[in-house]
């Protein structure tokens, strides 16, 4: 599966991006899709799931507090990230990703991703 991850950018703190990413290749709607973040230094880490139906999402507590939302178009075969309130913090390159296995629940864990978009940046400054 290819991955094409878009809408990053240099925003003020406070203000919203909706970050999208169309998948080729596979079945999308029998995917679960995840969106990850790599700030410079640190580790990549899991943001936000969604589940092949829709029916299902999580998010990291920690990282998001209620102000991203995850969403999916399997009829665009895209997944998106609303993100809003942005904090300097939030700075980092996200990637969307898919897992390996198809239905199932929603995965979390960088291993059970097995496809990864090319990332793109976002940049908050306060």
């Amino acid at each position: 599966v290819q991955l094409q991850a878009s809408g990053g950018g240099l925003v003020q703190a406070g203000d919203s991006l909706r970050l999208s990413c169309v998948a080729s290749g596979r079945a999308f709607s029998m995917y679960s899709m995840g969106w990850f973040r790599q700030a410079p230094g640190k580790e990549r880490e899991f943001v936000a799931a969604i589940s092949w139906s829709a029916g299902s999402t999580y998010y990291a507590d920690s990282v998001v507090k209620g102000r991203f939302t995850i969403s999916r178009d399997n009829a665009k075969n895209t997944v998106y990230l609303q993100m809003n309130s942005l904090k300097p913090e939030d700075t980092a390159v996200y990637y969307c990703a898919a897992p390996r296995r198809p239905y199932g629940g929603v995965p979390i864990e960088r291993y059970e991703y097995d496809a990864w978009g090319q990332g793109t940046k976002v940049t908050v400054s306060s």
